[in-house]
């Protein structure tokens, strides 16, 4: 059997869990430069603001109703997430931690529980524990163990936020109630072409020829199939190095000038390079890219970016911006002003499994250089040690007017007891 477990609005959940006050009413956390809305609290569900949609464009709804907007605090979804997620490892020792808000668990061995009761003790006591709401989907295999988990967050009265799919009729019954785009794994081009031949629930997709859907939607979609069937095709996954690393922002006002874009792309590249060192990865290739904003209609629009082979493998800071510049210099064309840009490093391969080229390397001072550099930051906080492309003084300057303190991870900002 498998559990998943999904924490109930999260970012929006995570706001509430030290402003009580803020229960049962309408939250929204917005993106980046607090631009569109990321996470929405079901009452502001319910008021019919879209994930998505730009903040300014719902200004007069969120004030009508009185509506809290927030401005994403990572620092604090990310702490309250570790904390979610080992309370939810005392319960089986084997977990995938799928996302942020997600995890499957794998219930081998556990054939004399009671799975219904013991899913509700973990809906409850994750609540009890951390203040995060959570739903919980139990069943044989991970595709029908999500929608049990839809099934429990859609009726969390009667099913007390936990349901367990342990019967064929059941299964079937789920199945019937889902519809074939909300189907895990199933995106938008395969549902269209499953609803264009009859196909409107997940039920009815379980039905078609095996060799129909491997033809049109690979072995991944018989898998998926079989998945529903209740077969078990699809197992905890261990977690993997990134394949891509990216780093990409929204600058706070247009930027206009080369040597401003130029050092933002260099504090990007070196970012990607920190993550690099983290997971023990070289990259070998990567992208650049810039544009201008879309948003401004009355303003000339143009984007581009640029891939650059690396002579060599490398997770050196200082070789990463010396390339994400050599990209920039090639796409950047001054005139416009200028929105957003990122790198992104790829064909990531492990320290171990480099090949170094017979006449040209990164400089073997740069790890000693790169290790003092991240005993220091990780040490004294980051960005305290630079490299002298980088801005001094300025930080990841983002707009975040609504920011909420971080509870748990800045000593200065603990919440005070006055008794």
């Amino acid at each position: 059997m498998f559990a998943l477990i999904d924490c109930n609005n999260f970012y929006a959940s995570c706001e509430r869990v030290f402003r009580p006050d803020l229960q049962h009413k309408p939250i929204v956390v917005l993106s980046n430069n607090d631009g569109c809305i990321i996470a929405r609290s079901n009452e502001a569900k319910a008021l019919g603001l879209p994930m998505g949609a730009p903040c300014y464009q719902y200004q007069d709804l969120i004030q009508k109703h009185n509506v809290s907007v927030f401005s994403p605090n990572f620092a604090l979804y990310g702490d309250m997430s570790h904390r979610v997620m080992t309370l939810l490892s005392e319960y089986s020792p084997d977990i995938e931690i799928y996302s942020i808000d997600e995890a499957f668990l794998k219930f081998d061995g556990f054939e004399l529980f009671d799975l219904q009761s013991y899913g509700e003790t973990i809906s409850k006591n994750v609540k009890k524990h951390t203040g995060i709401p959570i739903s919980v989907g139990i069943a044989p295999t991970k595709a029908l163990a999500k929608i049990a988990n839809r099934i429990a967050k859609k009726f969390p009265q009667q099913t007390n936020s936990c349901y367990y799919i342990n019967t064929e009729e059941h299964r079937i019954k789920a199945l019937k109630w889902t519809r074939i785009e909300d189907v895990w794994g199933i995106g938008r081009q395969h549902s269209k072409k499953l609803q264009n031949i009859g196909i409107q629930n997940a039920y009815n997709f379980t039905l078609l020829e095996d060799a129909w859907v491997k033809k049109h939607m690979s072995i991944i979609g018989l898998r998926l199939k079989h998945d529903l069937q209740g077969i078990p095709t699809l197992d905890l996954e261990e977690v993997q190095a990134k394949k891509n690393i990216a780093t990409t922002r929204s600058f706070e006002t247009n930027y206009t000038t080369f040597e401003q874009i130029k050092e933002r792309v260099a504090t990007f590249a070196i970012s990607c390079s920190e993550k690099l060192r983290k997971q023990k990865s070289y990259c070998s290739t990567l992208l650049v890219f810039i544009h201008t904003n879309g948003h401004r209609k009355d303003l000339p629009q143009y984007s581009k970016n640029c891939v650059i082979q690396l002579p060599y493998a490398t997770n050196s800071a200082i070789d990463i911006a010396k390339f994400a510049i050599v990209a920039l210099q090639k796409i950047y064309k001054p005139g416009y002003a200028y929105k957003k840009a990122g790198v992104i490093v790829m064909d990531i391969l492990p320290e171990h499994t480099k090949q170094y080229t017979l006449f040209e390397d990164s400089n073997p001072k740069h790890p000693a250089i790169m290790q003092a550099m991240d005993t220091i930051n990780n040490t004294y906080g980051q960005h305290t040690l630079k490299l002298g492309i980088q801005d001094q003084k300025k930080m990841w300057k983002m707009k975040q007017e609504k920011l909420s303190p971080k509870y748990t991870t800045n000593i200065h900002d603990i919440i005070t007891i006055h008794c």
